[in-house]
């Protein structure tokens, strides 16, 4: 590997690790459509908070908080792996990375 691949594999490096350090503090949100769940996740699909509204919580049912609950949270880490692939994609022009982008 020359001088030049070595320099730019280094810039490619830094560039990920600024970008990984902005995802892990980047907090997207998601919501149930009455808004009785509430998840936010970071852009790491990292879980942060669960919030669940007490009328959500029907005893008589709980297979309808079962099913908002992983709704909201599949809905949530969809728009952060969106979000990392946008601004991974920024670094690495489209390519697939294992393990980096998906």
């Amino acid at each position: 590997m020359n001088l030049s691949m070595m320099k730019q594999a280094m810039e490619l490096k830094s560039k990920m690790e600024k970008i990984q350090k902005e995802l892990s503090k980047a907090r997207i949100e998601a919501s149930d459509k009455d808004n009785l769940i509430q998840v936010a996740v970071n852009g790491q699909q990292k879980i942060l908070s669960i919030k669940i509204a007490p009328e959500a919580m029907d005893p008589s049912h709980p297979e309808k908080l079962e099913k908002l609950l992983h709704k909201t949270i599949v809905s949530a880490l969809e728009d952060s792996k969106k979000l990392a692939n946008e601004r991974l994609g920024e670094v690495t022009n489209g390519i697939n990375i294992p393990g980096l982008t998906s």
